[in-house]
């Protein structure tokens, strides 16, 4: 298993708290995410099926899908734009269509460069300030066209 210790040490604690160890598969695969690179690799969701006990197709049925967890290396950079009626109705469409153009990615994809990871989201809890998008776990709210250009040109190397 290549899993780091400090993850599996992690993984004993978060089973005490659930009835059944493999319950405690989705908050340590959030924790896979945040400290291995930003996805859930191959090579970790076997290491996971190997901890919890189940197979890796099992593993992989539950990080294909949520849409939460990544099977392919985000950007540098990740743009998480809400679709939500609220943000759809305010003009969500207009500031997916231009963070694509800015970026040149796809919707959920990564630019050619590497810098950007494009996503499409559901509701963020923001609709009184739709349209919004998150940029690396920022909110910015009550966008306009012309603010996609400032708030991602702003965004460094």
């Amino acid at each position: 298993m290549a899993l780091p210790q400090a993850l599996i040490a992690e993984f004993d604690e978060l089973c005490t708290h659930y009835p059944e160890r493999q319950a405690a598969l989705i908050p340590a695969l959030h924790r896979c995410q945040e400290e291995l690179g930003g996805w859930i690799s191959p090579e970790t969701m076997e290491d996971c099926a190997a901890y919890f006990e189940l197979e890796p197709v099992e593993v992989y049925g539950v990080v294909s899908f949520y849409p939460m967890f990544r099977l392919t290396p985000p950007g540098k950079h990740v743009v998480s734009v809400c679709h939500n009626i609220s943000c759809t109705l305010r003009g969500s469409e207009e500031i997916l269509r231009r963070v694509c153009e800015f970026t040149s990615a796809p919707v959920h994809g990564t630019s050619p460069d590497g810098k950007f990871t494009v996503e499409v989201v559901e509701c963020q809890g923001a609709c009184a300030n739709a349209p919004m998008f998150d940029l690396d776990g920022t909110y910015h709210e009550d966008l306009e066209p012309a603010d996609v250009d400032r708030i991602l040109g702003g965004v460094g190397a």
